[in-house]
């Protein structure tokens, strides 16, 4: 169907965003179009403020509108304990939990050598002055647990292993919930991997 230019223009933006194809892309265009005006200012604003006000905290990579984040700031957490992620929506997701209480160390990525991402492509060496300073005695490994955020695991573990740090693992398996019938191979073997007793 060939869309008018703007309309055109708008789907092509929410389409280049992740996980939108065609459909949704001009589903989301038609409803900001549907949209007051004032709606969708606030939109754009808020889409621009967000550019402008939020960055990277110098200690942890993870995103911040202040330096050092909140959570660097906060004398409440536990500086012994660092868990290693790959992106800011990671961290996201764990604080949800409430049930964490150290820092974080976001990698932004993970190693991949097939697309040409290596140690130095990725927040490794940051990870590495952080632990240099003395207060970190646990590294928690929170990587995603597919081929490559398990060799980035692994390749963080084997630097850190001679340091006299303390490296874990977050466990990997099946779901709350879940069925069995519907678990796939590798997360059926992790589930029985890490098991434990009750």
């Amino acid at each position: 169907m060939q869309y008018i230019a703007p309309l055109a223009k708008l789907i092509e933006q929410f389409r280049a965003l992740p996980g939108i194809g065609s459909k949704s892309a001009a589903r989301l265009a038609y409803h900001v179009l549907e949209m007051d005006k004032s709606r969708a200012e606030s939109l754009a604003q808020a889409i621009i403020e967000a550019k402008e006000k939020i960055g990277y905290c110098e200690v942890c990579f993870n995103l911040t509108d202040c330096n050092p984040c909140s959570i660097c700031r906060d004398a409440g957490r536990d500086v012994s304990i660092v868990c290693v992620m790959e992106e800011p929506r990671d961290v996201a997701a764990v604080e949800r939990t409430r049930e964490y209480h150290g820092r974080y160390h976001v990698l932004h990525g993970q190693l991949s050598p097939l697309e040409g991402v290596g140690p130095n492509d990725i927040r490794i060496k940051e990870l590495l002055t952080r632990i240099g300073e003395g207060e970190i005695q646990e590294v928690i490994m929170a990587t995603n647990p597919d081929v490559e955020g398990e060799a980035t695991a692994m390749y963080i573990a084997r630097l850190l292993k001679p340091l006299g740090i303390r490296v874990t693992r977050i466990a990997h398996g099946l779901p709350v919930g879940g069925d069995l019938e519907y678990a796939d191979e590798v997360t059926l073997s992790k589930a029985m991997e890490n098991r434990r007793e009750m």
